[in-house]
């Protein structure tokens, strides 16, 4: 794990900012972010346009605390309790709609919905079933503030540890800040070697010249996920599990598949996007511009499963008695690229980036009929263009990006249309076409275990897809998306057999077509201070063989009742929330890989999990309490994540959000 001093130095950076500055009141505040709805962004106008205050006039308003990230994409810092918020306040600290949390908080997710849209020209690094809460390039925020501003998130776990985020950032002048942050997390689980423990570090910096030609920012994330494996149930205590035995309701009870199993997930990178204006020229009647962008980055990571008792009832023989499998990546890119900026054109972009890849292992694998190399190391270049313009209500979209590479061939376009067609109804439309090799692992890969060995490098070809999407936001009638996908040479993981508890899982690449839609609409119904808060997904998919398994109906309904109390000190939010999908074909989670894998032996779903949760906002601080799943014990004990692998169980959790501003 990352040491616990990062942490020490974040916090006492906060503690003597804090007692250099003092703290001064700000104004209620409410969150405007990329998922905002429209209904907020105008109640957070009006109180930007008359403070709470008076006497405040010359204090820093809510929107001048700016976060960016690297689309461009802008919001403000939000202090507000919403049902949205209740939504986020978890491990991934977003709306996790769509997929399915494991026994134990900072394990896996298992997705039931995918977005097969792309703008990656490149395959992904392997065991992407831990990479839900590995903080991408994309992820990273840069920050703009009058003062300081520390945000602080806590939230308990199950048995034995907690979780906390702790953010500070600062602007040391007009044109320089930094902020550091860091999340830690462990938790034991209430299943035998299930615990979980993780560290997220982030620091970012960004500046700018006095006469704003000059722009730079920068970010150094380093991040260790660690999780104990247990493999799920043994076949034999499933039956157990789903009985209600009491005997069985201390869940420590129960036999795992393993017992010293473990899995991490280590990553560092660094990054570096400078810009500058050659020319210049910006007011509200003539803009033109000429931008020399310039972005590095460089990412280590590396993932390891270690047991020191291999177990070859479940995945098979093997040829060492003590499992070390570590696979690495370094990934090196530059890009170099030249922005125009024009009333009459809009902004048109193009550029030239490098990548330099070396994927793999120390040694070659000698097996009986076949020898699995080590390496996958390759450099090429790329293009890519974006453009972007608004005429009056109308805004168009687009991105290209062209690998010019024969072994690394890669490709993806797409276009975006949006409308404003009045005050309450927003429409969009988008196409996205991609092409791209499938994920590392699935390409090549060694293990101590002799089925885990392969080498698909030259037989698999690229995955194909073309997407068109359409939208409509409202909270006046109604938020609709609808996506349909055509996929060409899909590629999973399959579960070719499963003989006494014996799984055999492979790489596989589908050689017909797949066609997948979804339709997810969502519509918050208020009646004085109560509200009913509904989102559903449907789902379909067509295909000569069962390789993509989805639910077709997904829902989650919230029932609330919301107050400012005590003199509008605070605001009171409580109700229940049900989530429910159909039941279905659900991927298996292989440990070993770290993914999910195609079945169709078991089918798993059909079951409610209700939470009830009391929410409270006192100035700056949103508090958090909430009953998950407490139907468990009356509707019955089939609830899984994934085969072998139980839901949670009723537990009561406690958290809170702390922001100040000094």
């Amino acid at each position: 794990m990352f040491s616990i001093q990062r942490f020490i130095i974040a916090v006492l950076l906060v503690f003597f900012v804090k007692v250099s500055f003092g703290q001064t009141p700000i104004p209620k505040t409410l969150e405007q972010d990329t998922t905002t709805t429209r209904q907020a962004k105008q109640k957070t106008d009006k109180l930007i346009q008359k403070p709470a205050n008076k006497g405040l006039d010359d204090k820093p308003l809510i929107e001048k605390y700016r976060i960016i990230k690297e689309s461009g994409n802008e919001s403000f810092v939000d202090t507000t309790i919403t049902i949205q918020k209740d939504y986020k306040f978890n491990y991934l600290q977003r709306d996790n709609f769509g997929l399915m949390p494991f026994a134990n908080i900072g394990q896996t997710y298992n997705a039931m919905t995918f977005d097969f849209s792309n703008r990656q020209a490149n395959p992904l690094f392997g065991a992407r079933a831990r990479h839900y809460n590995y903080i991408e390039r994309e992820d990273m925020g840069y920050y703009e503030v009058p003062t300081p501003w520390t945000r602080l998130t806590y939230k308990t776990a199950f048995e034995q540890g907690q979780m906390l985020d702790a953010f500070f950032t600062v602007n040391l002048s007009r044109q320089v800040n930094f902020s550091i942050s860091y999340k830690g997390l462990r938790s034991l689980g209430n299943y035998q070697n299930s615990l979980t423990s993780t560290g997220n570090f982030r620091f970012t910096t960004s500046y700018q010249t006095k006469n704003k030609r000059y722009k730079a920012r920068a970010h150094i994330a380093t991040q260790d996920l660690l999780n104990q494996e247990n493999g799920g149930l043994l076949d034999d205590e499933v039956a157990n599990f789903e009985s209600g035995n009491e005997d069985f309701l201390d869940r420590s009870v129960f036999d795992m598949n393993f017992q010293d199993a473990e899995s991490n997930l280590v990553g560092k990178r660094y990054y570096l996007e400078h810009s500058y204006d050659i020319v210049t020229k910006n007011d509200s009647l003539d803009r033109n511009q000429l931008t020399a962008i310039h972005k590095i980055a460089l990412e280590d990571k590396f993932f390891q499963f270690y047991s020191d008792f291999p177990d070859g009832g479940f995945f098979g023989d093997f040829f060492t008695n003590d499992i070390n499998d570590k696979v690495t990546l370094e990934n090196f890119n530059t890009y170099f690229g030249i922005a125009y900026d024009n009333n009459t054109i809009g902004k048109l972009q193009f550029g030239l980036d490098y990548t330099d890849i070396n994927y793999g292992y120390n040694s070659l694998v000698v097996l009986a009929d076949e020898i699995i190399p080590n390496r996958i190391k390759t450099n090429f270049l790329g293009i890519s263009a974006s453009y972007e313009k608004q005429i009056r209500n109308i805004k168009l979209q687009g991105n290209a990006g062209l690998n010019l590479s024969d072994e690394f061939a890669g490709s993806y376009i797409e276009g975006q249309l949006g409308y404003q067609l009045n005050k309450d109804i927003h429409l969009s439309g988008g196409i996205n076409v991609s092409s791209r090799l499938p994920n590392f692992n699935l390409l090549l890969y060694q293990s101590g275990y002799t089925n885990y060995n392969w080498n698909n490098f030259n037989s698999f070809e690229n995955v194909n897809t073309q997407q068109i999407s359409f939208g409509i936001n409202s909270d006046k009638y109604l938020n609709a998306s609808l996506d349909i996908s055509n996929i060409d040479n899909f590629t999973f993981f399959n579960l070719e057999s499963n003989v006494d508890g014996l799984r055999v899982i492979k790489p596989n690449q589908f050689s017909g077509s797949i066609q997948y839609l979804r339709l997810k609409a969502q519509k918050e119904i208020k009646f004085g201070n109560f509200a009913l808060d509904n989102t559903i997904m449907y789902q379909a998919v067509t295909s000569d063989a069962d390789v993509l398994n989805v639910p077709t109906i997904i829902t989650r309904n919230t029932l609330y009742f919301s107050k400012q109390i005590f003199r509008k000190a605070m605001t009171l939010q409580t109700g229940v929330t049900l989530n429910y999908f159909t039941e279905y074909n659900m991927n298996g989670y292989d440990p070993l890989l770290a993914e999910f894998y195609t079945q169709n032996e078991t089918k798993v779903g059909g079951f409610p999990r209700l939470d009830f949760f009391v929410n409270a906002k006192v100035r700056q601080t949103r508090i958090f309490l909430k009953a998950e799943h407490f139907n468990s014990s009356f509707t019955g004990y089939n609830y899984f994540s994934a085969p072998n692998h139980p839901y949670r169980d009723f537990a009561i959790r406690f958290g809170l959000v702390w922001d100040f501003f000094l």
